[in-house]
């Protein structure tokens, strides 16, 4: 047809086709400019494009570099990788499979949306493949929020279309690929690719094989879909498409398609949850320091008046408690533990930590056995046969009031007699136990009484030169039992508060050699009552002895004679100075430990013992750095001098005599330690606690057992001192310690004592006579 064949109508139309197709191409170009100068849509400003606010999980880490854990919230446990530290296989096959003209485009493939444009969506051809490269793909995870619908979501592509070619103006391509898999979720709680590799493989991005690279990145097209957990089958067939998408890119021969097609798909599934892993109690611990708030009384019961002292003190003296919220960014907001990417370093040791766990395991387990052994066919069990049923009873109602079947029943409205008859009617249910759960039929009301039978512990390790904490175990099984009996637990602590009186008369010029009466004492309290404490040996009764003797043989005659020359409230002074915070009763029988302290402040205190009298306070982490690598924070030990040298050194003989010739003579006898060892046990009032504080030249540490109840515990000593119950965690730990050479501790290893000092010199530079040995019990 001719130019002069066209019809004025067909003109026309021609006319209106190409105006319409002008003004199109204005609107399109209008938009863009629009989006770019942000005048509609979401485009963030340039700042934020130069730092994307990507939500990290912050990490910590042991002293000796190994990854202990992290804190997320419950669905971005992302963890931030670099790119040189991503494997090739990763990085070939995200490139083949996603956009394979990554390196040729400036973040929009023209070509690729042509043909999307004709055979998508002109021919509805689905199999035609996408448009969209990695960069928009990175745009649209960190700035587009979740589309309702298709209108929605054809809507936010102009948008992520600008965004994706500013991202390239100011990113390189390998920083491109590493922001968008740091940044993809690829479900289980495993945000970006370090996660993912640790969830799914138990590895790290460098390590990943072929087809583990190929598995993760097939799941970029669908993680729902193609989730290796729940649809194998499926996933393994897309990671065969990856592979055969590597070989069209040349990365790949057609024989080694064939090979890694034929591989099963095999995951090292490692389920991220803050319940499991090394050191639970003391990640938790660390959880709650560093996220803690700014005391206000208000926010505190009345019962915990002393939880809002210590509390108000930690806040004003230890910059690691509430870090978060005392600290702020550069933006001026307070750091969040669970988004920020924070790089936590502990002092914690990986392999001493190891330790620790496995001996509380061994020692809690074996001393179970034993508890259900010596309590089975006890109508009172697992309680004391002292209490009576009514008393019993007393505790059960508490249990159950405090239980979170009684709350949500009485939330619903049930009345009294319908929540006493579903404690009480049985039903199945799975039990804990030490060798896994155990299915059986019982009452809830049963089950609370058969979780009480299991004893809870705690124990801690710590230089005495640096306050470095070492190991941490605040109970027997975190999953179970999450109350944490390190530092939060407060217990009376018997026996192993008699050092600090020791230590105030050694002060006061008594020396071990001291000679003083084993007898019966009766103190007047001065309100017309008085005190004679109990002793369980008549031991040299009647005998001038010394006070090493009676601090070895932990003897309640010769502390409270020794208490008699000082006052309680001196005692009490002695004892702050220890670092005890909590309240402390001042009254004469303090010498024989009804106080409540900590395990935690129990530990630190003696570390004054074989650091030259100057006590250091527990330090867990070292420094803190941002997502940057930029330390935001270091820490340093904090000291106190609280006793002279002169007075260490004759504490040294005396807690050194517990262990050699004392109540933890079963470290000698027993566990055979042959170095230089000092330490205290401790039992309170009818074997409801155990204690035991030991010391080497280089390590403190310290082992509390109980019931989770006072009235829960051994009827007979022989089980029940904290000789049997906490000393044997003590052992087994240390000799793990001593038998690896990679720590770098000796048993060969003595305390710095001058050569000049004699143990013996207020007595006139004689040794007293040789004191008979027995196998000493301790007194409560």
């Amino acid at each position: 047809m001719t130019k002069k064949e066209i019809t004025p109508q067909a003109r026309k139309m021609l006319k209106w086709f190409w105006l319409s197709f002008a003004g199109f191409l204005l609107a399109v170009v209008l938009l863009f400019i629009a989006i770019s100068f942000g005048w509609i849509g979401y485009l963030p400003p340039i700042s934020e494009l130069q730092n994307p606010r990507n939500r990290y999980a912050s990490e910590i880490y042991s002293s000796d570099m190994k990854l202990l854990g992290s804190f997320s919230l419950s669905s971005g446990n992302r963890m931030s990788e670099i790119y040189q530290n991503l494997s090739p296989n990763l990085i070939n096959a995200l490139v083949a499979t996603e956009d394979s003209r990554f390196y040729d485009h400036s973040g929009i493939d023209g070509w690729a949306l042509a043909r999307s444009l004709v055979l998508r969506g002109i021919f509805q051809i689905k199999s035609a493949g996408g448009a969209s490269t990695l960069t928009q793909q990175l745009a649209k995870q960190l700035y587009s929020p979740h589309a309702p619908n298709f209108i929605t979501r054809l809507l936010q592509k102009p948008n992520e279309w600008v965004i994706a070619v500013k991202l390239e103006r100011l990113y390189t391509k390998e920083e491109i690929i590493n922001m968008y898999l740091n940044q993809f979720d690829f479900l289980n709680n495993a945000v970006g690719i370090r996660t993912a590799a640790q969830v799914y493989f138990s590895t790290t991005p460098d390590k990943l094989t072929i087809e583990q690279a190929a598995t993760l990145i097939g799941m970029c097209k669908n993680p729902a879909y193609y989730n290796p957990l729940r649809f194998n089958e499926r996933t393994r067939g897309r990671r065969n498409t990856v592979f055969q998408q590597m070989e069209k890119a040349n990365m790949l021969s057609h024989a080694q398609v064939d090979s890694l097609s034929k591989l099963p798909l095999t995951l090292k599934y490692q389920r991220v949850d803050h319940k499991i892993g090394a050191a639970p109690y003391f990640r938790e611990y660390l959880r709650r320091i560093l996220t803690a708030d700014k005391p206000e009384k208000a926010d505190y019961a009345s019962w915990q008046k002393q939880q809002y002292v210590d509390d108000s003190i930690a806040w004003a003296t230890n910059p690691l408690y509430g870090f978060c919220n005392k600290n702020h960014k550069s933006d001026g907001s307070p750091y969040n533990l669970y988004t920020d990417g924070l790089k936590i370093y502990t002092t914690i040791d990986s392999r001493m930590q190891k330790y620790a766990e496995e001996a509380v395991h061994e020692q809690i387990t074996s001393l179970q056995d034993k508890f259900f052994k010596e309590k089975k066919g006890r109508s009172y069990a697992p309680f004391s046969r002292t209490l009576r049923e009514q008393d019993i009873d007393d505790i059960m109602n508490r249990s159950m009031k405090l239980s979170d079947r009684y709350r949500n029943m009485k939330r619903a409205g049930a009345s009294a007699a319908d929540i006493k008859k579903a404690f009480s009617t049985k039903v199945s249910m799975q039990v804990f136990s030490y060798r896994g759960q155990i299915d059986t039929v019982m009452s809830p009301m049963d089950s609370i009484r058969y979780l009480k039978y299991f004893l809870r512990c705690g124990f801690m390790c710590m230089d005495p030169n640096n306050g470095h904490v070492k190991a941490y175990v605040g109970g027997p099984d975190f999953n179970m039992f999450q109350y944490d009996m390190a530092s939060m637990g407060r217990r009376q602590v018997g026996s192993t508060i008699k050092p600090f009186l020791y230590s105030l008369a050694m002060e006061e010029g008594f020396w071990p050699c001291s000679q003083i009466l084993c007898a019966p004492i009766t103190l007047n309290l001065g309100n017309g009552e008085s005190w004679t404490p109990r002793n369980g040996s008549q031991s040299r009764v009647g005998e001038m002895v010394s006070l090493k003797w009676g601090l070895s043989q932990s003897n309640n005659y010769i502390t409270a004679r020794l208490m008699s020359n000082f006052t309680p409230m001196a005692m009490v002074k002695m004892m702050r100075s220890f670092g005890i915070r909590g309240y402390i009763p001042p009254v004469w029988s303090l010498c024989v430990g009804p106080a409540e302290v900590s395990l935690q402040e129990m530990v630190d205190a003696y570390t004054a013992f074989p650091n030259k009298g100057v006590r250091v306070d527990p330090m867990y982490v070292t420094r803190i750095e941002d997502n940057n690598g930029a330390v935001v924070a270091s820490f340093e030990p904090k000291m106190n001098e609280i006793l002279s040298e002169q007075t260490s050194y004759k504490m040294l003989t005396l807690l050194r005599g517990v262990v050699d010739n004392g109540t933890a003579g079963r470290l000698r006898y027993n566990y055979r330690f042959s170095g230089q060892l000092g330490g205290k046990t401790g039992t309170t009032q009818n074997n409801s606690d155990g204690w035991f504080i030991g010391f080497s030249p280089s390590l403190v540490a310290g082992a509390w057992v109980g019931g989770e109840d006072r009235a829960v515990h051994f009827d007979y000593t022989s089980d029940g001192q904290g000789a049997s119950m906490a000393l044997p965690i003590w052992a087994i730990f240390m000799r793990k310690v001593y038998g690896d050479p990679t720590l770098g501790y000796s048993e060969t290893e003595t305390f710095k004592v001058p050569p000049t000092y004699n143990p013996d010199e207020g007595c006139g530079g004689q040794a007293p006579p040789e004191e008979p040995s027995s196998t000493a019990v301790e007194q409560f």
